[in-house]
């Protein structure tokens, strides 16, 4: 079993990220939590995605509480593309591949690795994003242009957010934009 760890810390916000990645029996599994202040005061957030062997979803979940909440959130995607919500039904996501955790950068790994885009490639991809900080599932268009062998152009809501992703050779983010930077210290 290979696995991998990120350390992260938010650029724009009081907060910190770890996650493991490791090859689980034909899949993937991410596994991390992320600790964070913003409006409603501290958040704690564990969460953990699992991914088949080319790197589609197949289920997710989020736990932790925030303000005066407590986050329970299970996510799965059906082979015939199909997500849940909980339990429910969300059709506005239907056919998606990828999760895409709001508040984290580990899931920036999933549409890259399954890309697997040479250096000039650029690759549109519609995910289903877990908004923060209201939990729901939407769809969310977004495009990965590698323009270098570790650094990727992200764009995403129709090219109103625009951020360098630099990640390294397994696909974890080192960088993304002006709000997560690898490493624990606060030092730049």
């Amino acid at each position: 079993m290979e696995s991998y760890t990120a350390l992260w810390r938010r650029l724009d916000m009081p907060g910190k990220e770890s996650c493991c990645l490791a090859s689980m029996g034909g899949g993937w599994r991410i596994a991390g939590f992320a600790a964070f202040v913003e409006e409603e005061g501290p958040w704690m957030l564990t969460y953990t995605i699992s991914c088949d062997e080319a790197w589609r979803t197949l289920s997710a979940e989020v736990r932790g509480w925030g303000g005066e909440r407590i986050i329970d959130v299970r996510i799965a995607r059906e082979p015939s593309g199909i997500w849940r919500l909980n339990g429910e039904v969300r059709p506005a996501v239907e056919g998606c591949i990828d999760i895409d955790l709001n508040f984290s950068p580990s899931t920036n790994l999933l549409p890259i690795r399954r890309l697997d885009q040479a250096v000039g490639e650029s690759a549109g991809v519609r995910a289903a994003w877990l908004r923060f900080p209201s939990f729901e599932l939407e769809p969310l268009e977004q495009s990965y242009t590698r323009v270098g062998t570790n650094l990727y152009r992200y764009e995403s809501a129709g090219g109103s957010f625009v951020a360098p992703v630099e990640v390294d050779d397994r696909g974890l983010v080192r960088r993304y934009g002006e709000i997560w930077k690898e490493g624990w210290e606060d030092a730049s």
